[in-house]
């Protein structure tokens, strides 16, 4: 069950908004994804989402997919009292934040995303995930780590990667770090760990706390759809980082709600 409103195209549209998502296929209304080995078809339905098949390996990765980490019964309460965000509520009153259902992922997202349009990076990931995933029927497997640590600088930058981004991507598949471990540790450490990889800056780990670990209070000030964003809604603001602390204790889910208003103003 996802608790109601909930939007399913809407929620999942940055999927398909910025190109073809390889490892995340739409089709004929519903998501695809590879778990395990398996293809996962993922549907709207009464009260939440279909997914078949189901097991309790999947349900995790689904669980991830359509946010039902967020809370948005309290943020909603906050929301209503913020102008700009009451105004995209009643705009989009069914949206849900998906989650990056994969660390690996998560990170090798965002070093694909640095400094580049998203849809630069959306082509990128695809030929990457195509070149080193595994087909299953629509939709392809998200590299292993143990598999991207094994390829070369040539096999990245011939899919499009900066010959650094190809050092990065590699850095962390081969880096001595357990990235699920970084469930457990306080938003602070976590970003220690992760910015002492190289590649792998405030940015990046930013948005590993806000659309992995849905962490309550990641807000990616560094990130320049943000910057647009609380510029255009609130120009007294000229400190990006600073201006988290209106959205407190909600930064992550008010920067996911203000990113969708600038993408739809």
């Amino acid at each position: 069950m996802v608790p109601q409103p909930y939007d399913f195209e809407r929620s999942l549209d940055r999927f398909t908004y910025w190109g073809v998502d390889r490892a995340n296929v739409w089709h004929e209304g519903g998501l695809h994804r590879v778990v395990h080995g398996r293809e996962v078809r993922i549907t709207p339905a009464a009260g939440g989402v279909d997914a078949e098949p189901l097991d309790a390996d999947i349900e995790p990765v689904v669980r991830k997919l359509v946010g039902l980490e967020f809370d948005l019964k309290e943020f909603h309460g906050f929301a209503e009292r913020e102008p700009v965000l009451a105004e995209t509520l009643h705009r989009f009153p069914g949206f849900r934040p998906p989650l990056a259902p994969d660390p690996f992922e998560a990170l090798v997202s965002s070093i694909t995303a640095q400094q580049v349009s998203l849809h630069a990076a959306f082509a990128v990931r695809s030929r990457f995930i195509e070149r080193f995933g595994e087909r299953a029927e629509l939709a392809y497997s998200f590299p292993t780590r143990e598999r991207v640590a094994r390829a070369s600088e040539e096999e990245l930058t011939a899919l499009g990667f900066s010959r650094r981004k190809a050092e990065y991507v590699l850095g962390v598949a081969r880096a001595d770090i357990d990235l699920d471990a970084l469930g457990v540790l306080p938003d602070d450490e976590v970003k220690a760990r992760l910015t002492a990889l190289r590649g792998l800056g405030e940015w990046s780990a930013d948005w590993f706390l806000a659309r992995y670990l849905a962490r309550p209070h990641a807000w990616p000030a560094g990130d320049l759809g943000l910057r647009k964003a609380v510029l255009a809604f609130y120009p007294d603001e000229t400190d990006i980082r600073a201006a988290g602390a209106r959205f407190h204790p909600f930064q992550n889910l008010s920067a996911h709600f203000l990113l969708l208003a600038l993408r739809y103003q």
